[in-house]
């Protein structure tokens, strides 16, 4: 049994200083518990939003407002009138910045690598081993319990016949870099292209980074061309939508959730006429974002993932009238799809395409996404002990709980069942196989499309369950392990293929358009209220979601934890 007394006295650390890493110290500090750590490779903290990674040109889908946390207010984007009122990528290195510096000074080791975690020698507790990347001396630090927050944007996924290495076996003599690495190498490149007129630049990848580098080259006036299979569903609009719409209910009750928790929901996902108005609703959404774009009807762009079925998904918001689609439709930028690359050519400055045509190319930027960031910190045994490892799905499951969402009557094709995998994370926080312990936990693996309300709440929910505080909880390892295996099978449904696309290490758990569903699953196993925002049978889906109204969480639990205590001594 956890003690609150004992259990603030012992130690803490939070594996990753990005977003979810900032909040989750901060929470735990604020109740209480007194010896936090956070360890980062990085010279600065925010994670993808670290100085050192940002490169020029990146801005994320969230409108001004989305990504923040409710104890410190965010600035109006700098941009907003090119970004469409997005967030860029300096706005939010910025406020991770300040968010670390003026909540958490003193609370975060820099530039120290995770070399492995294990459970400490007698069972119980974890230790860390880390390098110091300054003096590359290595040490192990002891910890009681460890939040993991590494995130699944940290260590790029490189196809080995585009790696680095084969590009100097074929004698290719240009800069390769993934996308990630992009800000360390866009000076070189934008010099070599001064002194070459037909300097030409090769993005592999469709998704966000690619297009975001694309059109920062292309603004510079470097030529350059995107090699992709398929391109990312896009969501644009002829004026910015209004908040009661993009930051409310709204698109979430138009996306199925693994249950289905009110009248309108169950009206738009299990019957006849709401399956018309919601696929309606998308497949609008969808046409008109191509048009608003102006993306030519043969395009190679309209060959694109579903935003019903998919979690590929770009806000576009109005359109930058300097952006990707409208740099497409002028020809400054280039598109060889649907295609990929299969290797370097001969000559040191092409690519060979999969139908054996020849692409010219002075640099290669890889946006080929991320590999998980949890192999390189765990032995595969205690990958297998603590059971966040991927698997083969369970058999057991009865896939037809959800037959009568007539939404998911009619999937796109998938892969067939023994390429899936799954994985055992309850909520997508905590391992099934060590529920019962209480001294690990994950921020940061469920995909959502609002991190900054999903992390604050999950910083919470991994504090409420690390004091011990009374919530709603499978009482065994073999109950949690069901409800992951359930929860996999519902993923594989709703999602088809999407499992296949990301790593375990930010899919534990997929709640992309639903995720104010999810997140009221999370405060009812914290015993709080849900549908925070209020509102009547009438205007309930489209009131505001606002940091704001998780503000209060910590005083919320902590009187619930006193009048717990209260009733257990009367």
């Amino acid at each position: 049994m956890n003690i609150p007394g004992v259990v603030r006295q012992q130690s803490v650390g939070i594996i990753g200083a990005g977003a979810a890493g900032l909040i989750t110290g901060y929470t735990l500090l604020q109740d209480g518990f007194e010896d936090v750590q956070l360890l980062t490779r990085d010279k600065s903290p925010g994670g993808v939003w670290a100085k050192g990674r940002v490169y020029p040109g990146v801005s994320i889908n969230n409108v001004h407002g989305e990504f923040r946390f409710s104890p410190l207010a965010m600035p109006p984007p700098t941009l907003q009138e090119k970004t469409g009122n997005r967030l860029s990528g300096e706005d939010m290195r910025a406020y991770m910045e300040k968010f670390a510096g003026t909540l958490l000074p003193g609370r975060i080791r820099f530039e120290t690598e995770i070399m492995d975690i294990r459970r400490g020698k007698d069972g119980s507790g974890w230790d860390v081993e880390v390098q110091d990347l300054n003096s590359d001396t290595k040490q192990v630090l002891s910890y009681d319990r460890i939040v993991l927050c590494t995130g699944g944007c940290s260590q790029p996924l490189i196809p080995e016949s585009l790696s680095a290495k084969s590009a100097v076996q074929a004698g290719f003599r240009g800069p390769v870099a993934h996308s990630s690495e992009f800000a360390s190498h866009v000076d070189q490149i934008l010099s070599d292209a001064k002194l070459n007129p037909d300097y030409s630049v090769v993005i592999v990848g469709g998704g966000k980074s690619a297009q975001d580098i694309s059109s920062y080259l292309a603004r510079q006036c470097v030529q350059v061309t995107v090699v992709f299979e398929k391109a990312d569903a896009i969501l644009a609009y002829p004026i910015q939508l209004p908040d009661c719409v993009r930051k409310s209910r709204c698109l979430g009750i138009f996306s199925p959730h693994i249950e289905l928790r009110t009248r309108l929901e169950r009206f738009l996902h299990s019957t006849w006429l709401g399956n018309k108005i919601t696929h309606g609703f998308w497949n609008f959404l969808t046409w008109s974002s191509f048009e608003v774009l102006k993306v030519p009807k043969d395009s190679p762009l309209r060959n694109a993932h579903s935003l019903f079925w998919g979690i590929r998904t770009n806000d576009e918001g109005t359109g930058r009238k300097d952006g990707f689609h409208a740099l497409v439709n002028e020809g400054k930028i280039k598109l060889a799809a649907p295609t990929r690359v299969e290797k370097y050519g001969g000559d040191g400055e092409s690519l060979i395409l999969r139908n054996e045509e020849t692409l010219k190319a002075n640099a290669v930027i890889l946006a080929t996404g991320f590999a998980s960031s949890w192999a390189g910190i765990f032995t595969e045994k205690t990958i297998e002990e603590l059971g966040i490892g991927r698997h083969p799905p369970t058999k057991d499951v009865d896939e037809n709980a959800w037959k009568h969402y007539t939404t998911l009557s009619s999937p796109p094709p998938a892969h067939p069942q023994k390429d899936q995998w799954a994985s055992s994370i309850y909520r997508g926080l905590v391992p099934a196989k060590n529920i019962n312990k209480r001294d690990f936990a994950i921020n940061g693996a469920v995909f959502t499309t609002n991190n900054g309300y999903g992390f604050e709440v999950t910083s919470h929910w991994i504090s409420s369950y690390f004091l011990g505080d009374k919530m709603r909880l499978p009482t065994t390892v073999e109950a949690a392990l069901a409800e992951t295996d359930r929860n996999a099978a519902w993923m594989r449904k709703r999602f088809p293929d999407m499992l296949l696309w990301i790593n375990e290490s930010y899919s534990s758990g997929l709640a992309f358009w639903s995720w104010p569903q999810a997140i009221d699953e999370l405060l009812e196993d914290m015993e709080l209220p849900t549908l925070r925002t209020g509102g009547n049978w009438l205007t309930w889906p489209f009131r505001v979601i606002s940091p704001n109204e998780i503000a209060t969480l910590g005083e919320e639990r902590r009187a619930k934890r006193e009048a717990n205590a209260a009733h257990a001594q009367q």
